[in-house]
């Protein structure tokens, strides 16, 4: 028995050395827990554990790559976000929320994958954001309007994305719809570019979703998630629920000098054709951040950011206005890494609301993801240790 085990482990042993020289497969991972504090929530203050608003949210996946030949390769993504606190899958309880595709990429032609994905505003502005080089909800624009920290992921996906032609790379991507007798409902796309040359890089995506709001679950883009709940969920701009049309631009460079790196972004986004009392106007947001990074040391790194959004009211059939609104934000991070693999960071951030909210009462506070506040101030501030493997 015991020589039998020994050749049945042999044999899988080197099928495995055989398929490495073919192809591979990855596992990965990045844990960032979190105790965060904020300073008015239900009318009061909260302290609280959380694994999924730091600078990358927690998860684990699977990569893999088949060689082809002729410079052909056969690829696949599986990502799943984790709440360390309770073990449940992040993204609404969707098992692969964050990624799940598989595809073909060119060395020459490039790639061409399908299934859940991100946009193409990850792939070219958001890294050069404030929010997206530094990181975490405490710096996220106000509601994540623009998308620039990733809330929605794109289902139904075909994408493709260029080689690099020197610093230049480009990509498009569309979501099919689904919806029985309509070809274009819950449907949309996104296209982006970047550049990089030197100590510069620039970065600009176009986003486009018909019907972004659905009753099925899984379908749209606000509704993208498994238990179909609607990202549109904040007074920022929960009475936007009605709009046949989402689109978001955003633009973003950094540009770095030694150990600093400057960073600024701007983002554009409209709901549109608003229904009910809104009788079809449209709701507009536009949104500036500038910040900087400073490596004291390889190890030590400080960050900061100022941010300001400012909202167009739409009349309503009565004749009042609604959102009307205006956001100051700021924060700062202190980041330590112990090594490549696992770092500690200190982060805070203030954010003040004034006007009227999409909703038609006063503004109030609202940090990415967190919920709205108590009233339209508010103190957020996070202290994690983040790992990946």
């Amino acid at each position: 028995m015991k020589l039998k085990r020994s050749l049945f482990f042999a044999a899988i042993c080197a099928f495995g050395v055989t398929a490495h020289a073919q192809s591979s497969v990855t596992l990965y991972g990045i844990l960032d827990e979190g105790l965060m504090f904020s300073s008015n929530v239900n009318g009061g203050k909260r302290v609280y554990m959380d694994a999924l608003g730091g600078i990358h949210g927690s998860r684990w996946g699977f990569i893999g790559k088949e060689d082809l030949g002729g410079g052909l390769q056969a690829i696949f993504q599986l990502e799943s976000g984790i709440n360390l606190n309770s073990g449940a899958f992040a993204q609404g309880g969707t098992a692969f929320g964050r990624q799940a595709y598989v595809g073909l990429n060119s060395q020459q032609y490039g790639s061409l994958t399908f299934g859940r994905q991100y946009d193409m505003i990850f792939y070219f502005p958001e890294a050069l954001t404030a929010a997206g080089l530094i990181g975490s909800v405490v710096f996220g624009h106000p509601g994540d309007l623009d998308n620039t920290a990733n809330s929605v992921r794109l289902n139904n996906a075909v994408r493709y994305m260029s080689p690099k032609f020197g610093g230049f790379s480009f990509g498009g991507e569309y979501s099919v719809g689904g919806v029985p007798g309509n070809t274009t409902a819950n449907s949309g796309y996104s296209v982006g570019a970047g550049y990089s040359y030197g100590p510069i890089q620039l970065g600009a995506a176009f986003e486009y979703f018909k019907n972004p709001t659905s009753s099925t679950p899984g379908q749209g883009f606000f509704t993208a998630y498994a238990n179909g709940v609607s990202l549109l969920s904040q007074a920022l701009n929960k009475g936007y629920t009605s709009a046949n049309a989402y689109q978001v631009a955003v633009v973003a460079g950094t540009y770095t000098i030694g150990p600093t790196t400057l960073i600024a972004s701007a983002s554009n986004v409209q709901y549109a054709n608003l229904g009910g009392t809104l009788q079809g106007g449209t709701a507009r947001f536009n949104n500036i951040d500038v910040g900087a990074q400073y490596k004291v040391t390889p190890a030590f790194i400080l960050s900061a950011e100022y941010e300001y959004l400012i909202g167009k009211g739409v009349q309503t059939t009565t004749g009042s206005v609604v959102g009307n609104q205006h956001f100051n934000q700021i924060a700062a991070m202190a980041d330590y890494l112990f090594s490549k693999r696992t770092d500690i960071y200190l982060e805070g951030g203030w954010q003040r609301a004034s006007g009227t909210s999409s909703i038609g009462t006063p503004a109030v506070a609202d940090f990415t993801n967190q919920g709205d506040s108590s009233n339209n101030h508010q103190f957020l501030a996070r202290l994690a240790l983040r790992h990946k493997f």
